[in-house]
């Protein structure tokens, strides 16, 4: 999927195009929908550009009075809070990056039972717990997608040749949507049978932690040839790590993050490649889907929804699927500013 293929290239310049695009707003029907939108951190590039494409979306709509707010923390427990104080106020909507299910399932449900419709994005639960899920990609896409990816950039261009030992940095271990990921990481690993899986470790959406684990790794382990750093706080933290290991080049690291929080990386040459979807997007269908819901245009049943300037939507198994994987490199970066 990210070897460069024509459909990755082509989905890279309908967005593009699609983003300078003057659709007509739709007109308003005078109700208005509350909205409330819950990243998993709050103040991180990621979920701010997220929170970027979903003020564009309420702005086209018309009738959603949108809140954007989150934890500073990542705290899962907070999440909850801010889930039944919005369920308190009837919100129509409540859309949630779940960082923690066995915690936010409970108030998530609580707050359907009040009125509220739930849907998730970006990070799922129980789908007994929402009505929908955004998905930006499915975690088979985003797992195989990693694997590829860092085989290729550990020997050079030709994946299939890749050998040394690998290792993991994620968020969390209770993050859902990671530990999906990893577990079509670890079955497309197969394909690699020179590449060695050497731990797992986590840095709970703390970057310096990142950072540190990153250089752990490279002490513990001599051979090490890789790391994913598969949330946008571990993959700057990692590349940092390897910097100061002075194993830029050395040590190759791939993972998740907006491409602005990397281009750094990518023009010195400690990262070769940057996994992602376009966030701004994923925050926009999102609000789309939200509205959809509220005013009765969508029910959780239906097959698609249209959504502005992206056009029609799958709707598949309860998930509202965004579209393909994008792949940053030193070649397109500086085109994408997100």
């Amino acid at each position: 999927m990210l070897f460069a293929k024509p459909a990755v290239v082509a989905l890279a310049v309908s967005l593009a195009i699609a983003g300078c695009g003057g659709e007509e707003k739709p007109p308003s029907t005078g109700k208005h929908y509350t909205v409330y939108l819950l990243p998993k951190v709050k103040g991180i590039d990621y979920f701010e550009t997220c929170a970027a494409g979903a003020r564009e979306a309420a702005d086209e709509l018309k009738d959603v009075d949108l809140t954007y707010d989150g934890p500073t923390s990542g705290n899962a427990d907070e999440s909850a809070k801010m889930i039944r104080q919005w369920a308190q106020k009837k919100a129509d909507v409540i859309a949630v990056s779940v960082n923690d299910p066995a915690v936010l399932g409970s108030a998530m449900k609580d707050a359907r039972d009040k009125g509220s419709k739930v849907i998730t994005w970006d990070a799922d639960a129980a789908p007994d717990t929402r009505e929908l899920m955004v998905q930006q990609a499915t975690a088979q896409q985003i797992g195989e997608a990693l694997v590829d990816t860092l085989a290729k950039d550990i020997a050079e261009g030709d994946a299939a040749k890749a050998e040394g030992e690998v290792a993991i940095i994620s968020a969390a271990a209770t993050a859902a949507n990671q530990n999906e990921w990893m577990k079509f990481m670890k079955e497309r690993l197969a394909k690699y049978p020179n590449l060695k899986l050497v731990a797992t470790e986590y840095c709970n959406e703390d970057q310096a932690k990142a950072t540190s684990i990153a250089k752990d790794l490279i002490a513990a382990h001599p051979n090490l040839k890789g790391i994913w750093a598969i949330s946008s706080t571990a993959f700057p933290g990692a590349a940092q790590g390897i910097q100061q290991a002075n194993k830029s080049g050395k040590v190759q690291v791939t993972g998740l993050a907006t491409p602005n929080g990397m281009k750094t990386f990518v023009k010195d040459g400690t990262v070769k490649s940057v996994i992602l979807w376009n966030t701004k997007d994923l925050g926009y269908l999102t609000i789309y889907t939200a509205e959809a819901l509220a005013s009765g245009k969508l029910k959780p049943t239906d097959t698609s929804i249209t959504a502005g300037r992206l056009g029609k939507k799958e709707i598949k198994d309860g998930q509202v699927l965004l579209g393909d994987i994008l792949v940053f490199n030193k070649d397109n970066i500086d085109k994408y500013n997100f």
